[in-house]
């Protein structure tokens, strides 16, 4: 099965808008041709604020609207909240189990996550949640004597075809966006938490996205390392 055929796509990140910042113009381009696109959000960012006037509980209610609103814009049919603690992740089975669990669930062909093994990635929760789902892809998903308490809910072990891997050090997969720039910062501009009204937003992003992708004759582009499961 080639990369055109692969129709159902999971996206899995630590907050809201890491998505949207990493993988978005890509996501819109997968949901134009007509995959399927689901995403996990493993936490609300519910401590991501300069902020002295909300609540952790507030902040988190008020990411996860600006979430789904960001997903509407996008497109993405579903999105997952397992509403883990902000900062506090950590690559454990119970994570993992949680990231197994949701692969089993929806199946996808494609998995996108933060890429784990750049050097200087200086998030704990997008390492965690990295390692985690990389774990999880390979082996945990595919073998049946992991978590055996989910045949009894239904769920079979899955084999994820491929690993999509953002901000990775060394990508090896360019897709080109400049037919869905806009989407992606009209999904961007969801998140008025964390991006507010800023005027120079769109110019940022494009000139990231010039600086990945002219190297490769691209205008525009969102970059990956992918690592193909299914031999």
């Amino acid at each position: 099965m080639s990369a055109e055929e692969h129709q159902r796509v999971m996206v899995v990140v630590a907050h809201p808008d890491d998505m949207e910042f990493s993988s978005a113009g890509t996501v819109a381009k997968f949901i134009r041709e007509g995959r399927e696109v689901v995403l996990v959000q493993c936490t609300s960012g519910d401590k991501g604020t300069a902020r002295r006037d909300i609540t952790s509980e507030e902040l988190a209610a008020l990411r996860e609207e600006e979430e789904r609103e960001a997903c509407r814009r996008l497109g993405v049919q579903h999105v997952e909240f397992l509403r883990l603690g902000d900062g506090e992740l950590m690559p454990d089975l119970n994570f993992r189990e949680k990231i197994v669990r949701q692969i089993r669930r929806h199946r996808p062909d494609i998995v996108i996550t933060h890429d784990p093994f750049r050097p200087y990635a200086l998030h704990p929760d997008h390492r965690a949640v990295g390692i985690t789902t990389v774990d999880s892809v390979y082996p945990t998903a595919r073998d049946p004597l992991y978590f055996p308490e989910h045949l009894d809910e239904g769920l079979e072990p899955h084999k994820v075809a491929e690993l999509w891997l953002f901000g990775a050090e060394y990508p090896d997969t360019y897709i080109d966006i400049s037919d869905t720039f806009e989407a992606k910062i009209h999904a961007l501009r969801a998140h008025v938490s964390q991006v507010g009204e800023a005027k120079d937003l769109e110019e940022r992003i494009r000139q990231r996205a010039a600086e990945v992708g002219e190297p490769q004759g691209i205008a525009l582009a969102e970059a990956f390392k992918v690592i193909k499961m299914r031999r």
